[in-house]
């Protein structure tokens, strides 16, 4: 018989102090909710923010990445006329000269280092390998670059795989289609100085005495490094004497207008420049990288190609006009989230911690009595902190689920994209919200546990 009260005492208790805790707490509703609607608004406000915070970078990066590469490699050679990423003065003077060298008689074509195909492999796995992910995964552009002849006048053709450019410059302005074989993309600058447009047919000449001395330079927006273009286009006619080294006709299928360096040149698929020039796998003036951000930055991945095999025969630098711009958004809605995380937990604590110091004096005459009975002030903690965590628990709950509801609507109105649910954060809300309600009810539990049973009776 006293094993089975044994084994019946313990739940006995425990249904006991629950009808006791939800007893307290329907008798007080109004205090219940109002420390509820304090861990509501926090765990609303925390989720919501935290959700932003942690979707936001990835969805960020992808955005950033649309406006082109953030990351460009090139040969050491043509790096070494370069020394910041607002090089483009300095890269079309250069190959101004090269323009003007095409138009010489008898010039021997200058030799200038190309990223070889198994370089390319090395900075794919290095650029891989800091972003965390696959080489399969990256999204990159390679270019090589030519000087051809269009009415007698030098223009940069830029041989590409279509789709690896298409893909990597979402924010190219095409009228018209990419290219495909037998056709070509021209620049808006080289249409209107060639007078060319959609359907016109380009006569290219490939003379071997036209080459450009620095090629794969500038600060890298698809090709930027083609910003001596404009100097190739208002070249001086070439001269009649002159035999083409390779020739071919095709057909413009776009033209492109970006408002950059891009509108300066011709585009047309790899196979064809190779067709054209006669050389096959002569390697990539530039290489063009849109990095996840949300991985790794810019700068972890540049210091990964400097460190990687390739090192001393290509050179890495982060395209300052989209990687900053980026970092800097992403640093601020961290900051925000911080200080506004900060401002709300202090909040809730101010508001847990007034409504369980209202309920304590409320229920002063009633902890005296216990207590005068034998109840122990630990006892008497326990059940005012069981409260609090209760009422944290719902109140991290209900916020959870708003805080949710409001990060996918700013979601949707502000990057037109759904944030998922996180099942750890949502838990982490939660348990947050119990904590802070908890830590909150101390010192009212505090003065409760030691309220003088005698004194108290004295007063009634």
């Amino acid at each position: 018989m006293s094993t089975r009260s044994g084994i019946g005492r313990p739940m006995t208790n425990r249904r006991m102090f629950a009808t006791m805790l939800i007893g307290a707490m329907l008798r007080r509703r109004s205090r219940a909710l109002s420390a509820i609607g304090s861990s509501v608004v926090g765990a609303a406000t925390l989720f919501c923010l935290a959700s932003i915070c942690l979707a936001v970078p990835a969805q960020m990066s992808a955005e950033m990445r649309q406006y082109g590469a953030n990351l460009i490699v090139t040969p050491i050679d043509a790096e070494a006329a370069s020394t910041t990423n607002d090089s483009a003065t300095t890269a079309a003077t250069d190959a101004a000269a090269a323009t003007a060298n095409a138009d010489g008689a008898g010039e021997s074509p200058t030799s200038t280092a190309r990223i070889s195909a198994a370089d390319l492999a090395l900075v794919d796995a290095a650029v891989a390998a800091a972003t965390d992910t696959t080489t399969e995964q990256l999204a990159t552009a390679a270019y090589r670059y030519e000087t051809i002849r269009i009415n007698r006048s030098p223009y940069l053709l830029a041989g590409i795989d279509v789709d690896a450019v298409r893909a990597l410059n979402g924010h190219w302005e095409i009228d018209g289609d990419w290219p495909q074989a037998g056709q070509v993309l021209i620049g808006l600058n080289v249409a209107e100085n060639a007078g060319l447009k959609i359907g016109s047919t380009v006569n290219a000449e490939y003379l071997s005495s036209d080459n450009l001395a620095s090629v794969g330079e500038g600060d890298g927006d698809a090709g930027a490094s083609a910003s001596s273009s404009a100097t190739a286009a208002t070249g001086d006619p070439a001269k009649s004497d002159e035999t083409a080294a390779g020739q071919a006709q095709w057909r413009v299928s776009g033209i492109v207008d970006t408002g950059g360096e891009e509108d300066d040149i011709v585009y047309v698929p790899t196979a064809a420049l190779e067709s054209l020039t006669g050389t096959v796998d002569a390697g990539y003036d530039v290489v063009e990288f849109s990095v996840d951000t949300s991985a790794a930055g810019v700068d972890e991945a540049a210091a990964a190609v400097t460190d990687s095999d390739a090192a001393g025969r290509v050179a890495a630098q982060p395209v300052s006009k989209i990687s900053s711009g980026d970092t800097r958004i992403i640093t601020m809605l961290n900051t925000l989230f911080w200080v506004v995380a900060v401002v709300v937990l202090g909040l809730t604590l101010v508001g847990v911690s007034t409504t369980m110091t209202v309920v304590v004096a409320e229920r002063r005459n009633e902890i005296g009595l216990r207590k005068a009975l034998g109840a122990s002030g630990g006892s008497i903690a326990t059940e005012f902190f069981a409260e609090a965590a209760l009422l944290g628990l719902i109140g991290g709950l209900v916020g959870t689920a708003i805080g949710y509801g409001l990060a996918v609507a700013v979601g949707l109105g502000v990057f037109d994209r759904p944030i998922g649910f996180s099942w750890w954060l949502a838990a982490a809300s939660v348990a947050l919200t119990t904590l802070v309600a908890v830590v909150a009810s101390y010192s009212p539990v505090r003065r409760a546990s030691r309220i003088d049973p005698a004194l108290v009776l004295r007063e009634e």
